[in-house]
Parts: C-alpha cells; sequence; structure tokens
C-alpha cells in the first residue's frame, strides 16, 4: 500500500524497527492466539482483538474507537478473512492517528520566527525529560541551529547538573542558576541571553513534580507569564515528555499535566524497552495531541521524529 512507503532513511528505520521490537512481538503473540483456527472476522473474534489492543496498551476508549471502525468495514464487506487483519488495523491505527499528527515529518525543523523559538519541557522526574532535551539539542544543533539551554527545573541541583553535562556534551550555551532560585528567573534569563545571541531555538527545562497540582499550574503559568516580556509569543511549543514504558501511567501524567498546563506535543520515551509501545496510539487520540518525538534507543541518535507512517509501519510489520 503506497500510503506505508519508506521515507525514513535505512539507519533510521532500522533504529525503530528495533525500538519497536518488544511491542510488536508481544502484539502479534496476543494477536495470533486470538485468530487462532478461524478465517473470518465475527464477533468472537472482534471481542479477543479489543482484548489484545487494550492488554497492549492502546487504552480502553482508543480500542473501542479502533474496533467500531473494523465493525463498519466487516458490515460493509460482508466477508473479512482473519489473514487480512493485519492490514486493516494498519490502515484504520493510521487513519486514527492521522486526525492528531500531521505525521509528515521525518526531520528536526522548526517553523521561522522573528525571534528564537521556545520550547517549554514539562513532565516528572525519572521519564527521561532531561535526556530527551538534550538529544533534541543534539539534533538542533546537528540541523544547523543555534540552540540555547535554560535549567529552570531549580527544585532539584542534579537537575542542573544533569542539564550542564547535557550542554557540555552537545556544546551548546546554558543558563542557570542556583538550585532553589525562582523558575521564572532562569526562563527570562535564558531568552535575554538567547535574543541577544540571535539564536534558533531556546529549550527550558522546568521542575517535574506533581504532588501539588495547584503550585505546578502556578510555576508553570508564572514562567509563561515573565518569558513573555522578552518574546511576546513564548512559548511555542509546550513539550510534555512520557515514559512510554510505564503503560497506564503515561495517561495520568497526560491527564495530570494538560490539566496543569496548555500542553501542546507530545515526546514519548523509553519505547525500546518495554512492549507497551501501543500506548502511543492511546495518548496521542485520547488527549488530540500531537506526538512530535519518540525515543526508541539510548544512543544520542535514538530520539526520531514521530512520523505516523512510519510507526505504523514498524509496528505492524511481520
Amino acid at each position: 500500500m503506497s500510503l506505508f512507503k519508506k521515507i525514513f532513511s535505512k539507519d533510521k528505520k532500522e533504529t525503530l524497527d528495533k525500538g519497536l521490537e518488544k511491542s510488536k512481538n508481544s502484539f502479534f503473540d496476543k494477536l495470533s492466539k486470538a485468530v487462532a483456527g478461524k478465517s473470518k472476522v465475527d464477533d468472537d473474534v472482534l471481542d479477543d482483538l479489543e482484548e489484545v489492543l487494550v492488554s497492549s496498551d492502546v487504552g480502553v476508549n482508543t480500542t473501542l474507537k479502533v474496533i467500531g471502525r473494523i465493525e463498519e468495514r466487516v458490515a460493509k464487506d460482508k466477508y473479512l478473512g482473519t489473514e487480512e487483519l493485519n492490514q486493516i488495523l494498519r490502515e484504520e491505527i493510521a487513519g486514527l492517528l492521522s486526525e492528531t499528527n500531521t505525521g509528515d515529518d521525518t526531520d528536526f525543523s522548526l517553523p521561522e520566527t522573528d525571534y528564537p523559538y521556545v520550547i517549554m519541557v514539562v513532565g516528572v522526574n525519572g521519564v527521561g525529560k532531561t535526556t530527551t532535551i538534550g538529544k533534541l539539542a543534539y539534533q538542533f544543533k546537528k540541523a544547523g541551529k543555534s540552540v540555547v539551554l535554560g535549567a529552570a527545573d531549580t527544585f532539584r541541583a542534579a537537575a542542573i547538573d544533569q542539564l550542564q553535562v547535557w550542554a557540555d556534551r552537545t556544546e551548546v550555551p546554558i543558563v542557570k542558576q542556583k538550585m532553589g532560585s525562582d523558575p521564572a528567573s532562569v526562563a527570562f534569563d535564558t531568552l535575554e541571553s538567547a535574543v541577544t545571541q540571535n539564536a534558533d531555538v531556546v529549550i527550558i527545562d522546568t521542575a517535574g513534580r506533581l504532588h501539588n497540582k495547584v503550585n505546578l499550574m502556578n510555576e508553570l503559568t508564572k514562567v509563561k507569564r515573565v518569558m513573555q516580556k522578552v518574546i511576546p509569543d513564548a512559548p511555542h511549543d509546550v513539550l510534555l515528555v512520557l515514559d512510554g514504558s510505564t503503560g497506564q501511567n503515561a495517561f495520568e501524567q497526560a491527564k495530570q499535566f494538560t490539566a496543569a498546563t496548555e500542553v501542546t506535543s507530545l515526546a514519548v520515551t523509553k519505547l525500546d524497552g518495554t512492549a507497551k509501545g501501543g500506548v502511543v496510539i492511546g495518548i496521542s487520540d485520547q488527549f488530540q495531541i500531537p506526538v512530535k518525538y519518540i525515543g526508541v534507543g539510548e544512543g544520542i541518535e535514538d530520539l526520531q521524529v514521530f512520523n505516523k507512517f512510519e510507526f505504523v509501519d514498524s509496528f505492524f510489520k511481520r
């Protein structure tokens, strides 16, 4: 099917295939058992498929959407064989992802702006937030962009130190203050520095605690408001980082953060170490927020721009 023609480079595609291998193998193992001995997609097969999708962390609501779409095709085509189920799933899930994700990007490009493009990164501690920022900095620099990092997670000394390590590794400037400083002050200084340097992109780290949603909301709102004193429409992107290996817990984190601030894009990390890759499909659908990046390995090159066609092709490759 031309919809799934290859658009990634061979190396990137191989990394994606490998990163989704556990999820794919787990899914097909369950699917094979569900359709064993059956030749026609009937109510029993659909019931079993529903269970397979839910247990693959696609999520109940998204699963029901997918099953509904397949039921419509069964009703229209009258007879669908189980051997066609894989292709049907590919098409319907790609269609579902198309409603949220443009999914046509293959590189780390940014919209043209008069000022530095500001990305504010949010997410709980331990999801790979700082690593994602470091890998983003590397990819943007590799694409010829000048990058400035802002260490506005002043709640943890380790967060500032970790970001400094990534700044050193990627050879990009970092703006930081001591632990306990006002995060909004760090963000303000970072944007001022970026404007002075005529930088292309600014990536701001923020505190990753959820124990008090009101405090988090107030802090992120203040950070945004102070940034806008330097760049009126900042931040241009509020990127929520989620740990794909936590499955349904990632849904809960997305729920909490979307309630605390306006999230405009998602990065789903650690997909290579888990069989829970279906969470990408469910989170994208349920929150109607585009998945922009996925982490499919530990290497600095293993943060990829999310492309729905390539993702679905790798997930359903036999």
